[in-house]
């Protein structure tokens, strides 16, 4: 059974200021996302899972439904924040989504088979949809054994502010030993920092390997997923702001020895959007990758 790719494209994007999962970026109005679902297609995925918000499922079919008739199979669900076990209540001050762990949790009934998960806002090149395609053919569904598509952390920044990485730490063999998100990294005076709330600004490497979120998983995450999102809501669910997120599952299988976490690491060049700063240097990078014959002018004509 070939495996699903999981998009997703519920996030609120308040720093982007606007539904940036549909904004248009190429040259015949095309989303990032349409070059994630191409490239997809392109090295064997045959079932996409879109996650979003319920208020923008019409918006959602009338981009993607024309362009993937007949091309992929494609199921919607959507992330809401009522969406929690018994006996827990959401926050009246509570907004926005309960982070991206809760968002994979919410396909389960979707999913049979092994799945990526990628970002809606983010390019991660036909490399990394690649080694993460082979990776998953070989795992069973019963597997314990998940990957990380790993990227060079100054590949990945914004010239516009701060970002969100989940920071990797390997052992010899290329497995996860420990992940931690940082949500606050950027450039300053020509260094990369960290900001920890706590204890201020620490200089970070470029070189380390972070999570832009594409990984790849089995449906054995589900059983994990709900017993740590109930602790989680235990633990943090009056915090309005508090997010349930996959690097924090990831690092909580591994220290509890449930599970192994691959890092597979890859060259291509991520971009993405957080900032609407930031769409002009992706529209330019679009347009220089159909110049070098990557991509077709037109990319849904075949």
């Amino acid at each position: 059974m070939n495996p699903s790719l999981v998009i997703l494209a519920a996030g609120m994007g308040s720093r982007y200021g606007g539904v940036k999962q549909i904004d248009q970026f190429g040259p015949n109005g095309e989303t990032i996302l349409d070059y994630s679902i191409y490239d997809a297609i392109q090295v064997g995925f045959k079932k996409i899972v879109f996650v979003i918000r319920r208020e923008l499922e019409a918006d959602f079919k009338a981009v993607f439904n024309p362009k993937l008739e007949n091309k992929v199979e494609v199921h919607y669900v959507f992330q809401e924040l009522d969406n929690i076990p018994s006996g827990f209540s959401v926050p009246p001050e509570r907004k926005k989504p309960w982070g991206t762990a809760h968002a994979v949790m919410v396909t389960e009934p979707a999913i049979d088979e092994p799945f990526a998960v990628i970002n809606a806002d983010d390019f991660y090149g036909r490399g990394a949809y690649r080694i993460l395609f082979d990776f998953l053919k070989a795992q069973s569904n019963q597997s314990a054994e998940y990957a990380i598509v790993g990227y060079r952390l100054d590949k990945t920044l914004s010239d516009h502010g701060a970002v969100s990485r989940g920071v990797c730490q390997s052992d010899e063999s290329g497995y996860l030993q420990k992940i931690v998100e940082r949500t606050k990294i950027y450039r300053k005076n020509g260094k990369i920092v960290y900001l920890d709330e706590n204890q201020g600004e620490h200089e970070i490497s470029g070189s380390v390997m972070v999570s832009m979120n594409m990984m790849g998983f089995t449906p054995s995450i589900f059983k994990f997923m709900n017993v740590f999102f109930k602790d989680f809501l235990e633990k943090e669910g009056h915090n309005p702001k508090a997010e349930f997120f996959l690097p924090w599952v990831l690092d909580r299988l591994i220290q509890t020895d449930q599970a192994k976490v691959k890092i597979l690491p890859t060259n291509e060049q991520w971009f993405g959007v957080t900032y609407k700063e930031d769409k002009p240097i992706v529209q330019k990078s679009i347009r220089d990758l159909i110049v070098e014959g990557k991509y077709p002018e037109n990319l849904w004509d075949f």
